[in-house]
């Protein structure tokens, strides 16, 4: 894994400290261009979206008919799946999309990764990353390059959510109580249940309780994403 960036990323303050992060770390991973959009879904089908990108001159001019995201399969893929897409020229003939691949490959986009985190809400984040070589041959190394991104995205989310969307649609803090925060506090520094009920002087079972109770109040799907809401919130430090 890499080690730097998930950090520094989770604690930028500006829309211009966030774009820095996510492009260091998208030259880390030896790609060349990103794209990180956050999603706001408002009432009668309406989407908004708040995007921010490294596209050379003149890509998002020529790739900017609403029609195309339709016809893209990596954008189809992240929107109905949280599961990452690994894609290349294939997967756009496989759609019948090559027109649309030969369009984005003239600017250097030929293959990438892309992944959406769906939160509740309406909330969605996407994280994509590209470059015009091809990816890795070496099934270990590929796999390492999209859990690297899946775990920066984990980070990205929270900042982007922070820096890129309007106060007026900030959500508020939960309430949580002292206990479910020691409880993630101590899992923020990696401890099971088990530990976590040793220290606290509780049962394994109340330690889990404590856990899943932060987890539906932060209305997160596992206690990571539980843990770094809190962070984001200041519930933790």
């Amino acid at each position: 894994m890499l080690q730097g960036g998930y950090q520094s990323v989770l604690e930028a303050r500006t829309r211009e400290e966030f774009r820095g992060e996510v492009l260091r770390f998208t030259k880390k991973l030896e790609f060349d261009t990103f794209s990180a959009i956050t999603v706001v879904d408002h009432a009668l089908g309406r989407s908004e979206f708040i995007a921010i990108d490294n596209s050379p001159p003149g890509f998002s001019e020529a790739l900017n008919d609403p029609r195309l995201g339709r016809l893209d399969p990596v954008m189809q893929h992240c929107k109905r799946n949280s599961v990452p897409i690994v894609w290349d020229r294939d997967t756009y003939r496989r759609h019948d999309a090559d027109d649309l691949w030969e369009a984005q490959a003239s600017y250097g986009y030929r293959t990438g990764i892309c992944l959406a985190l769906h939160l509740p809400e309406g909330r969605h984040f996407v994280l994509g990353v590209d470059r015009d070589r091809p990816l890795p041959n070496d099934n270990a190394q590929l796999i390492r390059l999209v859990a690297d991104l899946q775990l920066f995205a984990v980070h990205a989310l929270d900042a982007a959510l922070r820096v890129l969307l309007p106060p007026e649609q900030q959500l508020e803090a939960p309430k949580l109580t002292p206990r479910e925060l020691e409880c993630l506090r101590w899992t923020m520094e990696g401890k099971t249940a088990w530990e976590v009920g040793g220290i606290l002087g509780i049962a394994e079972r109340t330690a889990v309780l404590h856990i899943n109770n932060a987890m539906r109040k932060l209305k997160c799907s596992n206690k990571h994403q539980a843990v770094l809401k809190a962070l984001r919130f200041g519930l933790i430090r």
